[in-house]
């Protein structure tokens, strides 16, 4: 895909906030704390430090809204799981997501979960995905920092990942080595 513009246009706390948008579709990204959300916008629109990204868990608390090329958003949510917050800090978080993913009038083209292809799926991002399937929701699975998994491995340990998330399509990805990028706009864009 050729990004010709990408612009942040605001930040949200409540996921009923992006209701007035345009109505353009919208692709929601999600993962854990520190999975590589920011980086994989980065790296997919080729915009250096269009949303922030930060080595400490939790940095994101909010909804961050782009628009690309004046025809969609990208949607930057918080991560879910570890972060070096409070217990009600947290829920917040959680509720934010909540509150954008599953609001009845808030329909996403794409919503992309990213997990660590080194570590593989937590019981954090099992638990999303249930709830994304649940909500019938497209989703699009990025096995993120590939590159951290040694080349003579990666294909079993796509698959067993791929196993474990109910057969989901997986692309494996790495934002640090910006490879695996138009494998993911092809299936956004589908």
């Amino acid at each position: 895909m050729n990004i010709q513009s990408a612009q942040f246009i605001k930040g949200v706390i409540h996921g009923d906030d992006v209701l007035d948008l345009q109505p353009l579709p919208q692709v929601a990204f999600i993962g854990r704390s520190n999975v590589g959300k920011s980086s994989t916008i980065n790296n997919l629109t080729k915009v250096k430090g269009l949303a922030k990204t930060s080595s400490f868990p939790g940095r994101t608390r909010q909804i961050n809204v782009f628009l690309i090329n004046n025809k969609f958003y990208l949607i930057d949510l918080p991560g879910y799981g570890y972060a070096k917050v409070s217990k009600v800090e947290r829920a917040k978080i959680e509720e934010v997501i909540n509150s954008y993913l599953f609001h009845p009038a808030i329909q996403q083209k794409k919503v992309v979960l990213i997990i660590d292809a080194f570590v593989g799926p937590t019981d954090s991002d099992l638990e999303i995905l249930d709830a994304l399937l649940e909500y019938k929701k497209p989703v699009l699975i990025l096995a993120n920092k590939i590159d951290k998994v040694k080349k003579s491995t990666q294909l079993t340990a796509l698959t067993k990942i791929k196993a474990t998330l109910h057969g989901q399509t997986i692309l494996p990805f790495s934002a640090d080595e910006k490879k695996g990028g138009a494998g993911v706009w092809e299936e956004i864009l589908k």
